[in-house]
């Protein structure tokens, strides 16, 4: 049996090569991997442990094993990339089960999969009668794809044809009482603006755990005390408000001047004022 030392250094040698390797060979390795991926990880594995624990006494013929099963996974990886025959055979297909709402139970058979199984799988997609589903495709993955019928699919602003404000990503310009620099340029807000909105939330930096700004440039953040609430931006909805009473009063003004041209000019800015509140609907309601 080698002694401790030796084996202190077999297993750092072993977990740089496979950090390396797992580097090389990509994200895949550690997402969803395919059939052939699998084998290779555990093959992989199973030398790293065998040379580390001295079996092998060679730590050479070890690092040649797994760059050579490594160099294999990348050559299938390229082959499948051109050939899709290959890549079948390799990674499998997708199968077909669900269709029309009905269950393909020969499908599941040669998959081996149970209807529990498959069930438990739409319950993760947020799907738990199998009659509103329209299609559904078991993955190579292991993973389902499922679509639903066109009148049991949730509602989305095109269905009701609303306009919708464009979102980005929100930054996140504070993380433990600490301001983030790059994503606080990213936002287009500076430390005087954030000071500000920060005493209109009544807390300080040093208190914030969490602080983002979202698409419209509103300030939520979450604090360490989880025991006090802490308001919603309310800039939107204010200039929502200020806008329907700028509305309101011009037709207000309209209907109690007696002159006509006063009239009509009060009528013209209420009607400018209506259009754009409807412009700025989307991003006003957020």
């Amino acid at each position: 049996m080698p002694d401790v030392a030796e084996i202190v250094i077999r297993s750092l040698i072993f977990i740089a090569v496979l950090i390396i390797m797992t580097k090389i060979l990509g994200k895949k390795q550690i997402s969803e991997i395919s059939f052939f991926e699998y084998v290779s990880g555990i093959t992989i594995g199973s030398i790293a442990a065998e040379v580390i624990m001295g079996l092998n006494r060679n730590v050479g013929h070890g690092v040649l094993a797994i760059t050579l099963f490594a160099v294999i996974t990348l050559l299938v990886d390229f082959i499948s990339l051109k050939s899709k025959k290959f890549r079948d055979a390799v990674e499998g297909k997708g199968t077909i089960i669900i269709k029309d709402g009905k269950i393909m139970e020969d499908n599941l058979k040669k998959e081996m999969y149970s209807l529990d199984e498959i069930q438990s799988l739409l319950r993760k997609k947020d799907i738990f009668n199998v009659a509103d589903v329209e299609f559904a495709m078991l993955e190579p993955s292991g993973d389902i794809s499922a679509l639903l019928k066109k009148e049991s699919r949730p509602l989305t602003p095109k269905d009701l044809q609303l306009k919708t404000a464009n979102e980005k990503v929100p930054q996140t310009i504070i993380m433990d009482g600490e301001i983030i620099n790059d994503a606080m340029t990213a936002s287009g807000k500076d430390r005087r603006w954030l000071s500000t909105e920060l005493e209109k939330l009544g807390v300080t930096l040093e208190n914030v755990f969490l602080g983002q700004v979202d698409s419209y440039g509103d300030l939520t953040v979450d604090i360490y005390d989880d025991q006090i609430n802490i308001p919603s931006p309310q800039q939107r909805p204010l200039l929502k408000a200020m806008i329907k009473k700028c509305q309101a009063d011009l037709e207000v003004f309209a209907l109690s001047t007696e002159s006509t041209s006063a009239k009509e000019m009060y009528k013209k800015n209420a009607d400018k004022m209506k259009e754009v509140l409807k412009n700025l609907e989307p991003y006003l309601n957020g």
